[in-house]
């Protein structure tokens, strides 16, 4: 067999995989709560990797990699920032919030947390945040179609349109029929899958080129002969300061507020089967993103001191991932990590389809007062998934920069414009609607201006003062808007006791 035909065969066997998880989830799936919350049943485990999978895409095996190949650990900020933001939210977020949403009329989606939590009886603030993740998430999903097509035709040598197809027909098929619960499992397997590469692909590169002194010493030979022949282009790959100023290292650090207002991550938390789960949650999901992480970081650092002592130079640095592992590994080995990239591309998409799917049904549909009994619901529910994934699949087709662009600040508009609203329903009893959908709005608009204004974005990124305007316009209109309101007291107390009781019996247990 030829060395494409192996790894083809290692791609085959992961896509059945895929769809075999698919079908079990399929057969477990019966009504809107389980299409779109898996029953809320969710393991620690299986909500822990889900969430890391659904977050981290292909840039945390080729954007990562390749940053550091490039520029160095100074690189790494955004990393250590989103780290640090993963382990806030599962800390302060997801007990209070896996509590609340089943107090407030067993919400099942973000929106209708708001909705409920608020008592906004116009339906505005659910259609409006609706209609938000609904524009936003296909242009996600249509992105991460892109970057399917682009794998295949870089990794293969095939059409664009064929990979693009392949990606997204067998993401549809365990989506659209395994729901939440297929999406999240399906995770699982992918986060193990990345992990398994981040892992070894390090290791075995450390091994070839002589040791971890010999890395840093050959990372160091090419930074000084680099920095000979381009005076004016100074690198110290090394250093996790030089080459960044304070402000580009808050900025780059900042990427960790986005995770607050995520939907396709926090929905895993409404989904656990109790808030008790959030601490082992925590400590598994945690985990697996700190060694993940470190793995992208060693591998564009190991992969930068293999290639200079071979003489090498990548002309994309992004490929240093893919590069390495077609020259460590037989072809079948090679095959499996480049399931990996496939695997972190994938469930980000499924999990944006559910979320997209969620919108539409739960959001927009059932905010006008349609109703429907359980089965035609779920069957609305794989409807809203098929629409979706074929305007994403049209998009997709003949890809520009403006899809790509759109995604670039989608982390910060979520971010922004759900993230403080988010913390203020689980922490400050007097949030109100209008100083929600205040709020929100403020926090889009703020996102978008400033990401398009290359002045403002190159000095600081737009979550900043996304988030913060957002925070303080929902502060300011609901202290002037509040109106005492004894059912909203009476749940708001019982979410904070119940968490509070799950907190104390953790902590004794």
């Amino acid at each position: 067999m030829s060395d494409t035909a192996f790894q083809m065969l290692a791609i085959g066997l992961y896509f059945v995989l895929m769809l075999a998880i698919g079908f079990y989830a399929f057969r477990r799936t019966s009504d809107l709560d389980d299409y779109m919350l898996g029953g809320r049943q969710l393991t620690p485990t299986v909500a822990a990797l889900s969430a890391g999978a659904s977050d981290m895409s292909g840039w945390l095996l080729l954007g990562v990699p390749g940053a550091i190949y490039a520029s160095g650990l100074i690189e790494s900020w955004i990393v250590i920032g989103l780290v640090i933001g993963a382990w806030l939210n599962w800390k302060f977020v997801a007990p209070r919030l896996r509590a609340y949403t089943e107090i407030a009329n067993n919400s099942i989606t973000v929106p209708s947390f708001f909705e409920n939590r608020l008592r906004d009886k116009s339906h505005v603030l659910r259609i409006s945040a609706g209609t938000i993740i609904l524009v936003f998430f296909t242009f996600y999903v249509s992105s991460g179609m892109v970057a399917g097509g682009v794998f295949f035709e870089s990794s293969f040598g095939s059409s664009y349109l064929t990979g693009m197809l392949l990606v997204a027909g067998v993401t549809l098929c365990y989506t659209l029929f395994g729901g939440f619960l297929g999406a999240s499992l399906t995770d699982v397997a992918q986060a193990l899958l990345m992990f398994a590469a981040l892992v070894t692909i390090p290791v075995v590169t450390i091994i070839a080129t002589g040791g971890p002194g010999e890395v840093v010493a050959l990372v160091q030979a090419a930074d000084a002969a680099h920095n000979t022949a381009d005076p004016g282009d100074e690198l110290h790959r090394t250093s996790l300061f030089f080459g960044g100023s304070v402000l580009a290292i808050i900025s780059a650090a900042a990427w960790g507020l986005g995770y607050f207002g995520q939907p396709h991550i926090i929905v895993r938390f409404m989904a656990m089967r109790s808030s008790a789960d959030a601490k082992a949650g925590r400590r598994i999901g945690i985990s697996w993103m700190i060694l993940t992480s470190l793995g992208a970081i060693i591998t564009g650092l190991a992969g930068l001191a293999y290639f200079f002592r071979e003489g090498v130079t990548l002309d994309n640095p992004e490929t240093v991932f893919l590069e390495l592992a077609q020259v460590m590994f037989h072809p079948f080995v090679a095959g499996i990590v480049l399931a990996a990239v496939l695997a972190a591309i994938m469930s980000t998409v499924s999990s944006q389809l559910i979320v997209c799917s969620s919108a539409l049904v739960e959001d927009i549909y059932r905010a006008f007062g349609k109703e429907a009994n359980p089965t035609r619901l779920v069957t609305y529910g794989r409807l809203g998934v098929l629409t979706v994934a074929v305007v994403a699949g049209l998009l997709a087709l003949t890809p520009d920069g403006t899809v790509l662009d759109l995604v670039g600040f989608a982390w910060a508009g979520f971010g922004a414009a759900f993230g403080p609203l988010i913390i203020l329903s689980l922490f400050w009893r007097k949030l109100t609607s209008a100083g929600a959908i205040g709020g929100m709005i403020a926090g889009a608009v703020v996102v978008g201006i400033w990401g398009q204004t290359e002045a403002l974005s190159s000095a600081m990124y737009e979550i900043v003062p996304g988030f913060l305007a957002c925070l303080v316009v929902a502060v300011v209109v609901s202290l002037m808007t509040a109106r005492e309101d004894d059912e909203i007291q009476r749940e708001f107390t019982e979410m904070a006791e119940r968490a509070e009781q799950t907190q104390e019996a953790v902590a004794s247990a």
